[in-house]
This record gives structure tokens, C-alpha cells and sequence, in this order.
């Protein structure tokens, strides 16, 4: 007989498996819209009828258009702002790969970086502007997120640091490219404790501890590939 598995929906595009005896979390960027506090889904194998209770205490709730209704602060502001242009430079390095190096594990790795980052861009400009904010700065540091220089973000490539990584090729072009990345992971994932720790907005704090979680398996990987 299938069980009831609560599913808490604390952002319109982000939804996040609260208690799994055999699944583990989905996947943090799934691009799926729903309304309501909380979804409950019937899965086989799932955990138990105990488990909605207190995960439907913790649910964040939106209102029909799935804007998040949860209180924020500035530290979500600036979290979710300076995400994105972070976010948006990491793809632009990811998109050098294939052009310069025939690696499978970095071009995969790459491909995965790109694939997970782009929809939280457009996530998080979302979240912006359903709270009213300008997201001008945003969309400005985004479209010069190529040309580096960003103060106050960590782990942000500089403009020396881009164009070495664009002249070079094959080998030390991977192991510019790995080095730049762990530190522009370990500035997300300092970025995202920040979050964490300060933020208030449910669904924002959900992302940091997903970008955190994720980044540093990303981390493990790279270092593995430099041999270090």
C-alpha cells in the first residue's frame, strides 16, 4: 500500500523532498510551478504518515501565483543579488570548456555547472522582483560577468585571471580552470552561509543550503582531477 511522502514547495520553482527512507532529495533545480503551502504526493516505499506532520510546520507558504509570502530581510536581498552575477561567471567558465580542452571529466563537469546554475539565475531574479526589488544591479553585474572584477563577491575571477584562462588550452587550460573554480565555489559556499546564517526568507535559505551542499561535492571532484 503507498504512503504519504510530504513535499514542501517553498519557492515556485524549487520543491524539496522533506523525509525519505529510500529516495534522496530531488533535484534542487527542478523547474516545476505549484501552488499551495504543501504538496503531498503518494510514493511507494516512502516514509511514514508520521513524518507530514511536522514537515508541514516547517512549509513556507505562497499565495496562488507562487510568490513566497515568507518575511525577508536584507541579508536575503543581498544573498539572492550577488548570487546571481556569481552564478552567472561560473557559467561563463564553464562555457570555455569545450573549445579548449578534450577532458571528459572537466567538459562533464562543466555541463553540470551550467545546467544546475542557469535556472537558479532565473530563480533568484524571479524571487527579486516578486519582492519589489530592482534588479537592474543584477542584470548589469550579469551581463559583465565575463570581464570579472566584482568587489565584494568572493572567489570572483578578475579580468587577468579570464584572460589567461581564455589564451590557454589543453592541459593548462584545465588546470587554470579547476583552480579558479574550487575558489569560486569556495566563495558561493561562503556566500551561502551567510545566507543561512542571517537570512530570514525560507526559500532562500533552502537554495543556500542546496548551492552549499552541491558545491562542495564539486569541490571534492576538482581537487581529485588536479590530484591534489
Amino acid at each position: 500500500m503507498a504512503r504519504t511522502c510530504t513535499i514542501l514547495i517553498t519557492d515556485p520553482k524549487e520543491i524539496t523532498l522533506v523525509k525519505t527512507d529510500s529516495y534522496t532529495t530531488l533535484n534542487r533545480c527542478c523547474a516545476i510551478a505549484l501552488g499551495g503551502i504543501v504538496a503531498t504526493a503518494l510514493l511507494a516505499g516512502c516514509g511514514g504518515d508520521g513524518d507530514s506532520a511536522s514537515a508541514s510546520s516547517s512549509a513556507s507558504a505562497i499565495d496562488s501565483s507562487g510568490t513566497s509570502l515568507t518575511e525577508h530581510n536584507n541579508a536575503d536581498v543581498e544573498f539572492n543579488s550577488m548570487m546571481i552575477p556569481h552564478h552567472q561567471q561560473a557559467v561563463t567558465m564553464a562555457g570555455l570548456v569545450d573549445e579548449r580542452t578534450d577532458t571528459a571529466a572537466v567538459r562533464t563537469l562543466a555541463a553540470e555547472i551550467s545546467a544546475a546554475q542557469e535556472p537558479e539565475i532565473a530563480l533568484m531574479t524571479a524571487r527579486l522582483r516578486s519582492w519589489g526589488v530592482d534588479t537592474t544591479m543584477s542584470d548589469d553585474h550579469s551581463e559583465h560577468a565575463g570581464h570579472g572584477g566584482h568587489g565584494g563577491m568572493e572567489g570572483m575571477l578578475t579580468d587577468d585571471q579570464l584572460a589567461k584562462l581564455r589564451a590557454a588550452r589543453g592541459p593548462a587550460f584545465d588546470k587554470l580552470w579547476l583552480e579558479g573554480m574550487i575558489r569560486h565555489h569556495e566563495g558561493a559556499i561562503a556566500m551561502a552561509n551567510a545566507e543561512m546564517a542571517d537570512g530570514k526568507d525560507a526559500a532562500s535559505k533552502v537554495l543556500a543550503q542546496q548551492i552549499a551542499a552541491a558545491q562542495r561535492a564539486e569541490i571534492d571532484r576538482m581537487k581529485k582531477l588536479l590530484g591534489a
